[in-house]
């Protein structure tokens, strides 16, 4: 059973507080960060406060309520055998 509600956060977000409140929620976060960039046309200073409390909310979550699921998925993973070296070239040889 997989979770199909929101994507995979990419590393490369500002903190990553709309993802994290979108997968708790489950909803997708652009979403959220459509209303953000909708309220910054208002105030830039309610935006930056509400994004810093929702911030905060969502680092004590995380840090009080630990997701089971994703940390005994971590741990489970196994590295991926390697094949010999000439095994792995052996395709290489007869595409040339």
């Amino acid at each position: 059973m997989t979770d199909t509600a929101t994507p995979p956060a990419p590393r490369d977000n500002l903190f990553g507080v709309c993802a994290a409140v979108g997968e708790d929620l489950g909803f997708n976060p652009l979403w959220l960060r459509a209303a953000f960039a909708g309220a910054l046309l208002f105030s830039l200073e309610a935006v930056l406060a509400t994004y810093a409390a929702l911030g905060v909310v969502v680092l004590a979550s995380r840090l009080l309520f630990p997701d089971r699921r994703r940390a005994s998925a971590t741990a489970e993973v196994a590295p991926l055998p390697t094949a010999p070296q000439s095994i792995a070239e052996e395709p290489l040889r007869r595409a040339a």
